[in-house]
């Protein structure tokens, strides 16, 4: 009986329960929309910071850089042999250790060893640059050159050639060119490659570093770096006089990798002259959801550093996909909710109006014996009806909206400003060379909008509440009809 007659009212009143569906379906859509695009840009923040700083880690421990001191050169210096020949060609190679900043190797184990640690892999990050210096026809007056080349590209994989500006020696009676490459090398401990620079990569050419080869002298380089020195697996290459061969070919798993070159720890710490330092500790939580906790330990008992989690790094996230998470997180939720409220308000009045129309049907059926439960069960069953269709019409309006967004796939641009002390952007992630910063600290990122299965879970929720919220409006109303109400409509 209830299904028969629920199937008669429903067809009857077709718009009424039409726009009622509508209604719930257009706030259901509109959450789907937004969750779904809340969780695109949850997903790009992350593929923003792990593109940036290599995260593949819970947090890292570096050293606060300092300022310079007064009267100290701000940029790295070659030495070149004087030579009274028409013309010769030198090259020097200067590396400097990250940001100029280090920590004793001793503290990986230090911090190893702390409260809520699982892991602590110490790198060491270093900055080469490669100048080669051509004289013709003349002596040189000076035999040093100081500072970055004016002429000289900095920063993309391989840097590039140019003249030198100011810095350039000066030469009587003829000329000097300087080409100047730039690029990062990270240091890695070879024993543990599952934290550190190279855990965001994977091997595509050739194969990774064993755990023998901790004082090698192996390489393996990132791809772009390969590309653009036409480097392949079995190529070598000079840091400082020191021959190294390529063993593999890394791609990172997302974006660009902001390391050029990857070298046993050992290999690093000598070419650095960084005997037993590292400048970046990566640490993993055995809790991820007490990366706080553990981070105020490690402040707490190992002075004089600075530990930079994913969540810092989150924050110092701008430009237009931060502007974007923000409505997203923000104001699209207060909308969702506004717009579901009205709609919950609007089914119910529309069912309550419904009913109040129906004084005649429900007076009779309660006339011929219909027990006020019955008469309320009947409302809420159709409500209940109305608000799954909405529900369905919801999903259906969402997920074409997300389908949409991802097929479009805006672009958003994300910059990353530093955290003060470093950071994760004191590892390998975070500033690959000089002049390189600006470059790598900005990304475009095409925005997808995926659909969980919470989210359609979400959404029937929602219809089932938004049908019951109706049904009790207008199951309310129906129950305090009396017989004497149909009465009254038919005179």
């Amino acid at each position: 009986m209830f299904g028969i007659y629920l199937k008669r009212e429903l067809g009857r009143r077709k718009k009424a329960a039409l726009v009622i569906a509508m209604g719930l379906a257009l706030g259901i859509a509109l959450v789907i929309t937004v969750n779904s695009v809340s969780a695109g840009m949850n997903q790009a923040q992350d593929k923003v910071l792990k593109s940036l700083y290599g995260l593949g880690t819970d947090m890292t421990v570096t050293k606060a850089q300092s300022a310079p001191k007064a009267g100290s050169s701000q940029g790295p210096s070659f030495k070149f042999g004087a030579t009274s020949s028409s013309s010769s060609s030198q090259s020097s190679d200067r590396v400097n250790t990250q940001g100029g900043q280090a920590l004793a190797s001793s503290l990986v184990t230090k911090v190893a060893g702390q409260k809520g640690v699982a892991d602590a892999v110490g790198a060491l990050t270093l900055n080469v640059t490669k100048v080669d210096g051509s004289f013709t026809q003349g002596k040189a007056k000076s035999s040093t050159t100081s500072g970055s080349s004016s002429g000289g590209q900095q920063g993309g994989p391989g840097g590039g050639t140019g003249n030198s500006g100011s810095g350039q020696p000066q030469v009587q009676g003829g000329g000097a060119n300087f080409n100047v490459n730039s690029y990062s090398v990270a240091g890695i401990d070879v024993t543990d490659q599952a934290l550190g620079p190279l855990s965001t990569s994977k091997i595509t050419t050739g194969k990774t570093f064993t755990t023998a080869q901790t004082n090698a002298k192996v390489a393996v380089i990132s791809a772009s770096y390969a590309k653009s020195k036409k480097y392949k697996v079995g190529s070598t290459f000079s840091i400082s006089g020191t021959k190294f061969t390529v063993i593999g070919i890394a791609t990172p798993n997302s974006s660009e990798s902001t390391v050029d070159v990857y070298l046993p720890l050992q290999q690093a710490q000598t070419l650095g002259d960084s005997k037993n330092k590292v400048t970046t500790i990566y640490v993993k939580a055995t809790d991820s959801q007490q990366i706080s906790a553990v981070k105020s330990t490690i402040q707490k008992n190992i002075s004089g550093t600075t530990v930079t989690t994913s969540a810092d790094l989150a924050s110092t996230v701008s430009g237009s996909l931060s502007t974007a998470s923000n409505l997203a997180t923000s104001v699209g939720k207060w909308l969702s909710i506004a717009v579901l409220i009205a709609a919950f308000l609007v089914a119910a009045l529309l069912t309550s109006s419904a009913v109040s129309r129906r004084v005649r049907e429900f007076g009779t059926l309660k006339a011929l014996g219909w027990p006020s439960r019955k008469v309320t069960r009947q409302v809420v069953g159709e409500s209940m009806v109305n608000g799954l269709i909405g529900g369905a019409l919801g999903i259906a309006l969402g997920l074409a909206a997300a389908y949409t967004v991802t097929a479009i796939s805006p672009k958003l641009t994300a910059q990353l400003g530093s955290t003060g002390g470093g950071g994760m952007g004191g590892g390998p992630g975070g500033q690959g060379g000089p002049g390189r910063q600006a470059a790598s600290n900005t990304l475009e990122i095409a925005l997808n909008a995926p659909v969980s299965l919470t989210t359609i879970a979400l959404a029937v929720g929602l219809a089932v509440t938004g049908g019951l919220i109706a049904g009790a409006m207008g199951g309310w109303r129906a129950s305090r009809m009396r017989p004497a109400d149909a009465l009254r409509s038919v005179s």
